[in-house]
């Protein structure tokens, strides 16, 4: 019934897509399926663990890293296939497949809501590390003035050290070099100096904004509420993203744009390797 899967095709992503419909039709909220990543997987290494009953997907679970040194773990299993197992069973091999994998901690998300998912994540050693809250921006957000000394374009390679820089000084740690420079990555600049960086990558029915950075040095000017202004204004709406549940300034922030709450996200870490169910 489990399978470690190393790519998934169209008609794999179509299942997980029903799937997840499902969920949320039941739970409501969202999950924070990744879905870029589950199209653009390699299939070099598992990476996703999948319940299978005939041609019905009844479970899944991804593992992804988003170039940072902790896993995360997602999954969902299908309202009408409850406590039957299948998520003690998920989470157990999602675990074997990040023990093969270099990473310097693991952690599950589970949304606030899912009762279920807390108690997994606690049978399983998980303590609670952080929370985020899932915002969405349903349709135009709120004007904002223009700094005409703040532009915006995409990313070139020669961009990679400048943008690890930018994010070690928000975030406290950067991305791989590789990671730092992709297709979806824009920076920012003001009076041509790199000051910023954020992602706007095209999900099913909208966008996800993500790696929204601003130099330290910069914050408090209103230059974030200009950039996300100008990049939201330009992406298919919804759009999505995440902050965390104590960042209140940026909650603010995305609030006053016109974000709205969908759902809070708990982040719990877990011992990196657990013996298989039986």
């Amino acid at each position: 019934m489990i399978e470690l899967s190393a790519g998934l095709p169209p008609a794999t992503l179509d299942a997980i897509a029903g799937l997840e419909r499902r969920v949320v039709a039941a739970d409501g909220g969202r999950l924070k399926l990744e879905w870029e990543a589950l199209r653009g997987r390699g299939g070099q290494r598992a990476e996703d663990v999948l319940w299978w009953e005939g041609d019905r997907l009844l479970g899944f679970l991804g593992v992804y890293s988003h170039s940072a040194p902790t896993l995360e773990l997602t999954g969902m299993v299908d309202p009408a296939a409850r406590r039957r197992g299948i998520g003690t069973a998920l989470l157990d091999a999602g675990l074997q497949l990040c023990a093969r994998r270099e990473h310097s901690a693991v952690q599950l998300v589970v949304p606030r809501s899912s009762a279920g998912g807390r108690v997994l994540a606690q049978r399983r050693g998980g303590k609670l590390e952080g929370s985020e809250h899932a915002l969405r921006l349903p349709g135009e957000p709120v004007e904002v003035p223009a700094d005409p000394r703040v532009t915006i374009r995409a990313a070139v390679p020669a961009d990679q050290q400048a943008v690890r820089e930018v994010s070690l000084r928000a975030f406290g740690w950067a991305p791989a070099a590789t990671a730092a420079f992709d297709p979806h990555t824009l920076v920012v600049e003001r009076d041509g100096a790199l000051i910023g960086t954020i992602r706007l990558i095209p999900e099913p029915g909208g966008a996800g904004i993500y790696g929204f950075a601003i130099d330290p040095e910069y914050q408090g000017r209103g230059i974030g509420r200009d950039v996300l202004h100008r990049v939201c204004r330009t992406a298919a709406t919804p759009v999505h993203l995440e902050v965390a549940t104590g960042n209140d300034r940026a909650l603010h922030l995305y609030t006053s744009l016109g974000f709205e709450l969908v759902t809070t996200e708990d982040y719990y870490g877990l011992p990196g390797r657990l013996p298989m169910s039986s």
